[in-house]
């Protein structure tokens, strides 16, 4: 028997785990915007949690919780290969060794703390959309795609930044740092909202879908119950 493959969910898949890796290499560079000091990653990863956003909302948490996985799996991958491409030998002639595993050789602290942090945050974002359309009867969408992603998102930062900087970072910083980009990344949901209300309207139209996750388990671990 052939399932049918919805094509906006595939495609959403894709670029949920696009945003994820390219975040992952742009974490490597501490900026300062507007005084405020960021990592540059911000400039890619709240896509993340827009996505799945749109994910929770149209097909539920069930598949959510897959892509969360794949995206987990997909960061796990991506550093397990930069290990192995660092230890190479390398060409005699190439000179550009120092800057390569500067930017793939994540230090163990910084590839834990991205894989914890991605997990709890991401879990925290679609648990709280699932519950919050229950509780609304589906009703403003826009109120809860910002407290989701602002709960996601301060889970994310208050996880990742004390294991990946304290110690490299000075404290006062560190504490800034974890304010902005909670409330930089959930800035970018509020600037970036009447897109995603229009992408989730136009998918929930076109795939007939819009569930509500009634009777199900939020087991993070039951990656097969689709």
């Amino acid at each position: 028997m052939q399932t049918k493959v919805s094509v906006p969910f595939m495609l959403l898949g894709i670029l949920f785990n696009l945003c994820l890796l390219t975040s992952n290499l742009l974490e490597t560079k501490v900026v300062q915007i507007f005084g405020l000091t960021t990592t540059a990653g911000l400039i890619v990863f709240p896509i993340s949690y827009i996505i799945n956003d749109c994910i929770a909302e149209v097909w539920g948490f069930k598949k959510a919780r897959l892509i969360i996985w794949s995206g987990f799996a997909s960061n796990f991958l991506l550093i397990a290969f930069a290990q192995i491409a660092i230890q190479l030998p390398t060409a005699p002639f190439w000179e550009g060794e120092e800057a390569f595993n500067f930017i793939f050789g994540l230090a163990p602290r910084i590839a834990v703390a991205s894989l914890i942090a991605f997990l709890a945050g991401s879990f925290i974002n679609a648990y709280v959309m699932s519950k919050m359309k229950i509780a609304s009867q589906g009703k403003h969408f826009s109120v809860r795609a910002i407290l989701s992603t602002l709960a996601g998102e301060s889970v994310d930062s208050l996880i990742f930044f004390p294991i990946a900087f304290v110690g490299l970072v000075p404290m006062d910083q560190l504490l800034i740092m974890i304010a902005t980009q909670a409330v930089l990344k959930s800035l970018y949901e509020v600037i970036i909202l009447p897109v995603t209300i229009r992408v989730v309207k136009y998918i929930k139209k076109t795939e007939g879908m819009d569930v509500y996750d009634r009777d199900i388990s939020y087991n993070i671990l039951k990656i097969k119950d689709l």
